[in-house]
């Protein structure tokens, strides 16, 4: 099943019709025959009936579900496997109400099952980008002119963050881009950013905010000046990280209309997630989140963490 091509919805449903087909599909690709407690990854497993093992230090029992984004669920694993080609293969993202519908389950359940996954895109956010990398920040947020006289924010214009929540993105060209919600665009928080995500081998563009100005000490550093109806100068520009700014806000508010700052970032690692996985097809998207669930989330975390 691992190496095999599901193209359409029905495919899937064709290839997973029950929960032992699911489970057996899970176990290949987490353990891939050689059973790991989750509990002491050093102990023997012993073979119990009903997909549940035990592992022989802790004494626990155990099932490929247990720490994983199934763990206690009620759900059948077929409906969590079609919540997650749905995601992973819609271009844009689907609102929890119609996945609700798709589903037959409550929106509540599915916003859950949403966040669940989101909770597990952050996917290869450890590695650095390098070559020729572009930098820029953005805002999500209801713009200041839209709102009613007695509802408008004093000071919100521009970069300030007092009703916008700034997120700054590097994109390396031809190859990943990453992005994070931020606190400010100062020059320092910037700055702290840029040196997590890029090498110092690497070429850096942006434009000419002096946030980011202090990483002209660091890297190769050349500026687009937009502000002088600047865009490109050779391959000094910003397009690229542009172009991911467009999806993403399109994304968000035509399908989801609405993120809180808390949750922001699972929004934004879902769209870094398709973007770095654009050239995979639908069935390598999907067994990579597979292959990435072992990130429990409970509601009460999700709520008050």
């Amino acid at each position: 099943m691992i190496n095999k091509d599901f193209n359409s919805i029905l495919e899937l449903i064709n290839a997973f019709p029950n929960e032992q087909t699911c489970i057996d599909h899970l176990e290949a690709l987490r353990w891939n025959g050689d059973v790991i407690s989750p509990f002491d990854s050093t102990s023997k497993v012993y073979n119990c009936k009903d997909n549940k093992y035990k592992c022989k230090n802790t004494g626990k029992y155990f099932n490929v579900k247990t720490n994983t984004i199934f763990d206690n669920t009620k759900l059948p694993l077929q409906k969590w496997f079609l919540a997650i080609w749905i995601v992973t293969s819609h271009k844009k993202g689907i609102s929890s109400l119609q996945l609700g519908r798709d589903l037959d389950i409550t929106q509540k359940s599915a916003w859950f099952m949403l966040q669940r996954i989101r909770n597990c895109f952050g996917i290869d956010n450890d590695s650095q980008l390098d070559n020729e990398v572009e930098v820029d920040e953005t805002y999500v947020g209801g713009k200041n002119k839209n709102r009613h006289a007695n509802k408008k924010v004093k000071g919100s214009q521009g970069r300030s963050a007092k009703d916008k929540t700034p997120v700054v993105g590097m994109v390396e060209r031809g190859g990943k881009v990453t992005a994070r919600k931020v606190e400010n665009v100062q020059s320092k928080t910037l700055t702290a950013e840029i040196i997590r995500n890029v090498k110092e081998s690497a070429t850096v563009y942006s434009d000419e905010w002096l946030g980011y100005k202090g990483i002209s000490r660091i890297y190769d550093h050349s500026i687009v000046k937009h502000n002088q109806g600047q865009y490109v100068n050779g391959r000094i520009h910003t397009n690229t990280i542009e172009g991911f700014w467009s999806l993403l806000k399109r994304g968000i508010f035509g399908i989801y209309h609405f993120t809180s700052k808390k949750h922001l970032q699972m929004y934004v690692d879902e769209f870094v997630f398709r973007y770095n996985t654009r050239d995979n097809n639908e069935s390598q998207r999907f067994n990579l989140l597979l292959s990435n669930t072992e990130h429990r989330l409970t509601y009460e975390g999700l709520i008050n963490g």
